[in-house]
């Protein structure tokens, strides 16, 4: 009897400790993701445009205030996510008249659609620390689908006893598509964006 008890309680132990183990084991992936909150209160993340003036020159802007998160693994990239959201009000060219025309309905009509938002949907990695970005960008009440031309800066601690990483991406718009019907001319028609942004692990 002891030596059937003794089997059953052996059995038991067994069948726990590879059930532990398969838990673990199956735990890892996830553990291995990072999540990151853009640095805003820092200031050590910026979202600019760009956009030709007449075919002569560049027009340069950005959005003084946004904010978002993204996910990150080293060991599995694709599986990485990316969430920004950008006051529209905020657009600043350095000219404060040519602001307000761009706060208007006949560009990005604020009152009517305080926000602009990405998130992705796929993250395409292409090796030494290139990527694709593609998800929903929402404008103007618009929702397109674009693609991000990422690049991976670097990652690690900070100062402050905090772990840090950084990505640059780009990718271009046509304003047409987001119901911006203002015509500058064909040398304007489509427009620039370049996020440069800094998490912070959470």
């Amino acid at each position: 009897m002891k030596t059937q008890q003794s089997l059953l309680k052996n059995t038991f132990l067994s069948l726990s400790t590879a059930a532990i183990f398969s838990m673990t084991l199956f735990a890892v992936p996830s553990a291995l993701a990072e999540d990151y909150k853009i640095d805003k209160e820092g200031a050590h993340a910026f979202i600019q445009f760009k956009i030709s003036h007449l075919g002569y020159s560049w027009l340069w802007g950005r959005f003084n205030d946004f904010d978002g998160s993204f996910s990150y693994d080293e060991k599995k990239p694709a599986a990485s996510k990316v969430s920004v959201t950008i006051k529209t009000a905020s657009v600043d060219s350095n000219h404060a008249e040519r602001d307000k025309h761009l706060r208007s309905d006949d560009f990005l009509d604020v009152g009517k659609y305080p926000e602009a938002k990405f998130v992705s949907t796929k993250y395409t990695d292409k090796g030494n620390g290139k990527a694709s970005i593609t998800g929903n960008f929402t404008l103007h009440g618009v929702t397109k689908e674009i693609v991000i031309d990422s690049t991976h800066i670097g990652a690690g601690d900070d100062p402050w006893g905090g772990y840090r990483r950084g990505f640059e991406g780009k990718t271009r718009i046509a304003l047409a598509d987001y119901g911006i019907k203002k015509n500058l001319g064909a040398a304007s028609a489509e427009l620039d964006l370049i996020l440069a942004v800094e998490g912070i692990r959470q």
